[in-house]
């Protein structure tokens, strides 16, 4: 009788459990691939030749995007010594319910002042319920919400990371919303960790903006959470305390936008197209990523045809991913060839997330002009036909710019010894868009 006999079922079993390992490692590459460099919806669209404030124009872009009108009063807060103080303000006045996404919590200072809030009204008999996206905060231990969940608190992880999630873990809740008794909400680009307010071993605090939204359009936020509150614990939400919202009308028009990349084209994508192609004076961007594929870039050649003018922010010598910023230069050099002004900024890293089209719509929320915020997270952002509120984000647009250095065909030029990776990366981008 053979000896080695006896080991040869176990060493089967082995080598059939390695076999389906490497084919699940090989099934979820497979996925990222496609995800990345498959095939994606080519977005054109003729223009509705109506004006942008019309009547007409705002159903349009409502029904095209799933977005309810609502009316709503917006206040712009900028940078983490404005936001994080008034959310701070409105956890503490909560009377009913708080509910909270973010794709970042991390620990530190203020997170730690945040939770501490939480515990407060949570121990008061206020529901409290929180989502934190399980690859955005990585670093964050599951015990730092022990405190939380003591007091009374709910806290979910979205998509977190297990051997049986693995499906999932590329689909990633990139949203940041705050709302407190159904009736304050806060939406922008911002997450909780200390880099948003104060100066870390990475650089200086972080540019950002968040806003305040009263009224009507909370409804759409609350919304927002509860399809991912659903998701990531099974529970419903009911009753008076999540849906407290009331009539307002007074305030500015205007629709939440939700987006998941559930289907073919996201509902933000479909938006940032549409106001594209229906612009009539001025397109003004700020995004730390630019990465537009190829249909927004012919959007935008299009719309500089028409005399439009196109401005665009982006993270500069600060960006917290580097490759991003070389691998954008393909998109920067053929739309600044064809017209367009794009900055780098430069005293910090830039993190907002804004659009305005003509002084009359405004895009906030926490989509990125790239691929990933595009199709594969969740995204939110709110819609707003306001000149006003434009006239604001304008403003702060111009200023940064003061402090930014605005990009030439030139800078962008390949040459030194990454000039070959440069052009496999500019190929890259076309092969994928």
């Amino acid at each position: 009788m053979d000896p080695q006999q006896p080991n040869a079922a176990p060493c089967t079993s082995s080598r059939v459990l390695a076999a389906v390992g490497m084919g699940a490692v090989a099934m979820y590459g497979a996925k990222v691939l496609i995800n990345v460099f498959g095939p994606r919806p080519q977005f054109t669209m003729r223009s509705p030749g109506v004006p942008l404030d019309s009547e007409e124009f705002v159903r349009f872009l409502s029904l095209l995007t799933d977005g309810t009108r609502r009316r709503s009063r917006l206040k712009r807060l900028k940078n983490g010594d404005e936001f994080y103080p008034e959310e701070l303000r409105a956890i503490e006045s909560a009377r009913h319910a708080i509910n909270m996404e973010y794709y970042e919590f991390l620990e530190g200072d203020v997170s730690r002042r945040m939770l501490a809030a939480l515990c407060e009204r949570a121990r008061a008999g206020i529901d409290v319920r929180m989502i934190i996206d399980a690859a955005g905060s990585l670093r964050t231990s599951d015990r730092y919400f022990d405190a939380l969940r003591a007091a009374g608190g709910k806290m979910r992880w979205y998509h977190p990371l297990r051997w049986d999630t693995w499906p999932e873990i590329n689909q990633r809740t990139h949203r940041k919303l705050l709302i407190v008794d159904g009736q304050i909400g806060f939406i922008g680009g911002a997450g909780i960790a200390d880099h948003w307010l104060q100066a870390t071993r990475s650089g200086p605090a972080w540019r950002d903006t968040v806003f305040r939204v009263d009224g009507e359009g909370v409804a759409g936020l609350i919304s927002t959470f509860a399809e991912n509150w659903l998701e990531a614990s099974g529970e419903i939400l009911s009753g008076h305390n999540e849906f407290g919202f009331k009539d307002m009308p007074e305030g500015v028009d205007g629709f939440v936008v939700s987006s998941t990349p559930r289907g073919g084209g996201t509902q933000a994508r479909v938006l940032f197209q549409a106001l594209i192609r229906s612009a009539q004076e001025s397109i003004r961007i700020t995004t730390p990523y630019f990465l537009p594929d190829r249909s927004a870039r012919r959007a935008f050649v299009e719309a500089l045809q028409r005399g439009i003018q196109v401005q665009i922010l982006t993270a500069g010598p600060y960006i917290d991913h580097p490759i991003v910023h070389k691998v954008s230069r393909h998109a920067t050099r053929e739309l600044i060839r064809a017209g367009a002004e794009i900055y780098d900024y430069m005293p910090s890293m830039i993190h907002a997330k804004l659009m305005t089209v003509d002084g009359q719509w405004s895009v906030v929320g926490s989509t990125n002009f790239d691929h990933r915020s595009f199709a594969l997270n969740d995204e939110v952002n709110m819609a707003i036909l306001d000149r006003g509120l434009a006239l604001v984000i304008d403003s702060d647009f111009a200023q940064d710019l003061k402090q930014s250095q605005k990009l030439t065909e030139q800078m962008l030029g390949h040459r030194g010894p990454l000039a070959a990776v440069d052009r496999f990366l500019g190929r890259a981008i076309r092969f994928e868009s």
